[in-house]
């Protein structure tokens, strides 16, 4: 059996490319691209919700991934990672939607529905690999970085039409 080649492949030298080498991405990649042919049949009238919707959830999942894999912290990029988990599972959720509604043939759906599984299973096994390495925990710590809380001044009543602008 013979390897399928990747939607996309990278210029760079095999290994030392980036995240376009993980193999999540290169599944999250198959998900956006047969999400959007998918997109293409949905009704005229579903064109500003549902086929919006799945589109943008299925772009954030390659877009996460990136931005995460960019990031130097390894919590800062779980948390992207996570994101874009969630954004696999929104997909999945409009992906169900459509076949509720009948938008989507049975075989088509079962397709998808297992690329989707798959690109979550190989993402989990990258994020569990990213927390073991704790890339950046030498420099800075396992404790995740957050900006200090803001402090707001509330004004009750008259307090607020007394004010000048």
């Amino acid at each position: 059996m013979s390897e399928k080649k990747p939607l996309y492949e990278s210029p760079g030298e095999k290994g030392k490319r980036g995240f376009e080498d993980l193999e999540c991405y290169q599944l999250a990649l198959q998900v956006m691209a047969k999400i959007h042919a998918f997109s293409k049949t949905l009704p005229p009238d579903e064109k500003f919700d549902l086929y919006a919707q799945i589109r943008r959830s299925a772009k954030g999942i390659t877009g996460n991934l990136g931005e995460g894999y960019g990031r130097y912290h390894y919590l800062d990029s779980l948390r992207f990672y996570s994101i874009a988990r969630g954004e696999l599972n929104e997909t999945l959720a409009r992906l169900i939607d459509a076949k509720v509604l009948d938008y989507i043939n049975p075989t088509e759906f079962e397709l998808l529905y297992k690329l989707i599984r798959q690109t979550e299973q190989a993402l989990n096994g990258f994020m569990s690999y990213v927390r073991r390495q704790r890339t950046g925990s030498q420099e800075y710590g396992d404790k995740s970085v957050h900006e200090d809380q803001a402090s707001y001044d509330i004004l009750q009543g008259a307090e607020v039409d007394d004010r000048q602008d």
